[in-house]
């Protein structure tokens, strides 16, 4: 009896090493980049969305951006981090001086990190005076 137990074991630590254990491992080499960006007309992300884009720049640059290669590119160079979006406003620019606020947003993940972004600018010419040449959010 004793031997049929031993032999039984065997089998059994047989068995358990040929299954193996599950791994895990990532299915891509690259942290997730995905983004939804848009521009909202109001102060808050729940008002009325004007537009909206989708971005993601890992492994490629894709989405329902119009240049996803350009907002990745800037999204890159600002480190994911989105305050480095904002630039100075034109100063040759001359914007009214009413509050009828727009605020843009940007809601996914970037470089593998949870992202929940949001500024409010004062009126759609002022934003378009700060975000001139800025690729992100060029939809």
């Amino acid at each position: 009896m004793r031997r049929i137990t031993t032999v039984s074991a065997a089998a059994l630590l047989c068995l358990v090493g040929a299954s193996g254990v599950a791994e895990a491992r990532p299915t891509s080499l690259y942290a997730p980049s995905a983004m939804v960006f848009t521009i909202v007309q109001g102060d808050t992300a729940t008002d009325t969305a004007l537009r909206a884009s989708t971005l993601s720049c890992a492994p490629t640059a894709s989405g329902t951006h119009p240049d996803p290669a350009a907002a990745c590119g800037a999204l890159h160079a600002a480190g994911g981090a989105f305050d480095r979006l904002l630039a100075a406003p034109d100063p040759q620019r001359a914007c009214p001086m009413h509050y009828d606020p727009v605020t843009v947003t940007a809601d996914g993940v970037w470089q593998g990190s949870r992202v929940a972004w949001k500024h409010t600018f004062s009126n759609a010419c002022v934003m378009n005076a700060t975000l001139n040449g800025n690729a992100v959010f060029a939809f």
